[in-house]
C-alpha cells in the first residue's frame, strides 16, 4: 500500500484518540503525519507509533502543505469551514460530523456497503451517523439476497455518542449529581431523544438513520421509521431492528449468510445465553448480530438485535477504512 501524508483535525478529541488507536493497529501506511485541533488544544504533546507531535491550531493555513488525506472529528461547524479550504489545497477529506452526509455531491460510505461509491468524491467524503454504520452493515447482505422493503429501527445508544460531556453526565449521575449535557438525567433512565425535535416529532437522530440509509442503499423510496434512545450505557450502541423484505427466506440460510459477510461475527445461541452485549462490542470493530429471528407478523418478516462500539466501528475505524479504499485509488 503507498504512503500518504496524513493529517487528523480534532485530534484530542475522543474519537480522535480512537483515530491514533485504529490507525496503529490497521498499520495504515503514512509518510508524513500532521495533527490539529483547536486553540486551546494546540502545543499538546501526543504520541503515534513512538512519536511525539506537537498538536497545531487548525487555521486556514494549515493545509499549506503536501496533505493526501484529512481525517475530520471536530463538529459540523469546523468540517463546513476547513474541509472546503483542504479541498482547494489538494487534500481529499474524510469528514466525520454530519454537515455533508446529505449533500448530493458527497459520497456518504460504510466500506462493507457501497465502496464503490467512494470513486465518486469530489474532494470530501462523508462517514455515516455511528447508529446507521452498523446497521447497514447488518442490513446490506439481507438487501443483497432478498431486497429489503421496510426497516423499523429502535436504538439503545451509549453515552458516549455524546461525547465527553455524555460520558461525564453518566459517571456523574451515578454519583448523584445533576446532568450538565442531558435535558434529563441518564443514570438510572433512558431518553427517548438523541439531537433535537424537528416539527414532524422525529428527532434529528431518528431523520439521520432512515435518509442515511436510503442514501447509501440507493433507495430513496425505501419505508423506514425510527426511534432512538439513549441509555445509560457507557459504550458501544444496541439496536433492535425488524425487517420486511420481498423474497421468502429460511431463517438458517439467513444465518449463514450474515456469517459470511464481511464485519460481522453472528452471535445467536440463545439456549446458551449467547446473543450480542455492548460490554462485549466494545473495543471490537466488528458489528455483533444476534436473536436472528422470523417475524411471524408479516409474510416476510426478520427481527435482529445489532450491537457495535459506536466510537470504532462507527466512527474511526470507519473512517480509516474509507482512508484505505483512497490509498488503494491512488496508488
Amino acid at each position: 500500500m503507498k504512503k500518504v501524508n496524513l493529517a487528523i483535525v480534532g485530534v484530542t478529541g475522543m474519537v480522535g484518540q480512537t483515530f491514533l488507536e485504529v490507525l496503529e493497529k490497521r498499520n495504515f501506511p503514512i509518510e508524513n503525519f500532521y495533527v490539529f485541533a483547536s486553540a486551546r488544544s494546540a502545543g499538546k504533546t501526543i504520541t503515534f507509533r513512538g512519536k511525539n507531535y506537537i498538536v497545531e491550531e487548525l487555521t486556514e493555513q494549515s493545509f499549506d502543505r503536501d496533505i493526501d488525506i484529512a481525517l475530520f472529528s471536530a463538529g459540523g461547524n469546523i468540517s463546513k469551514k476547513f474541509a472546503p479550504i483542504a479541498v482547494k489545497k489538494g487534500c481529499v477529506v474524510v469528514d466525520n460530523s454530519s454537515a455533508w452526509r446529505m449533500d448530493p455531491d458527497v459520497p456518504l460510505v460504510v466500506p462493507e456497503v457501497n465502496p464503490e461509491d467512494v470513486k465518486k468524491h469530489k474532494g470530501i467524503i462523508a462517514n455515516p451517523n455511528c447508529s446507521t454504520i452498523q446497521a447497514v452493515v447488518a442490513l446490506k447482505p439481507i438487501h443483497e439476497y432478498y431486497k429489503i422493503k421496510r426497516i423499523v429501527y429502535t436504538t439503545y445508544q451509549a453515552v458516549s455518542g455524546a461525547g465527553m460531556k455524555g460520558w461525564n453526565d453518566l459517571e456523574e449521575g451515578l454519583k448523584g449529581n445533576p446532568p450538565t449535557n442531558f435535558p434529563h438525567p441518564i443514570a438510572n433512565n433512558c431518553l427517548p431523544h438523541i439531537d433535537s425535535f424537528l416539527d414532524n416529532g422525529y428527532t434529528k437522530e431518528e431523520i439521520k438513520m432512515i435518509e442515511e440509509t436510503r442514501k447509501m442503499f440507493h433507495a430513496p423510496d425505501m419505508k423506514i421509521t425510527a426511534t432512538t434512545v439513549r441509555v445509560p450505557v457507557f459504550n458501544s450502541h444496541s439496536e433492535a431492528i425488524n425487517i420486511e423484505v420481498e423474497k421468502p427466506f429460511e431463517i438458517d440460510e439467513l444465518r449463514e449468510i450474515l456469517k459470511k459477510s464481511s464485519g460481522i461475527i453472528v452471535q445467536d445461541d440463545p439456549a446458551n445465553n449467547v446473543y450480542p452485549l455492548a460490554a462485549d462490542a466494545t473495543g471490537h470493530d466488528e458489528v455483533f448480530v444476534g436473536r436472528i429471528r422470523r417475524d411471524h407478523s408479516i409474510e416476510n418478516g426478520i427481527n435482529l438485535w445489532v450491537v457495535a462500539d459506536n466510537i470504532r466501528k462507527g466512527a474511526a475505524t470507519n473512517t480509516i477504512q474509507i482512508a484505505e479504499l483512497l490509498v488503494n485509488e491512488m496508488a
